[in-house]
């Protein structure tokens, strides 16, 4: 038989290949996890922007939900539209409990 191709392997050579493939592992993994690392930052980002906008849009109902409860506001509506006055004092009348 020809022994050229049945050569024995060197001693260390299956430790070598086993470290071989480790490393090939190690960096298959670091480049996945810095993938899903960016993935998950972009996801924060997101739900920062709609928190940050969720807080403007709260903001502006607070202000608009004060403007139309302002007192000069609702007093001016209810003498304009429904006719209202403030009562003289002669007409107010105490009612005791």
């Amino acid at each position: 038989m020809n022994r050229l191709f049945a050569k024995p392997l060197p001693p260390g050579s299956t430790i070598l290949l086993v470290l071989f493939v480790a490393v090939l592992l190690s960096a298959i993994a670091v480049s996945y996890s810095a993938h899903w690392n960016r993935q998950l930052l972009n996801g924060l980002y997101g739900e920062l922007s709609v928190r940050d906008k969720a807080q403007a849009e709260w903001g502006r109902l607070i202000l608009e939900q004060s403007t139309w409860t302002a007192h000069n506001r609702i007093e001016a509506l209810a003498s304009g539209q429904l006719h209202m006055r403030i009562p003289e004092p002669a007409e107010v009348q105490m009612v005791a409990p």
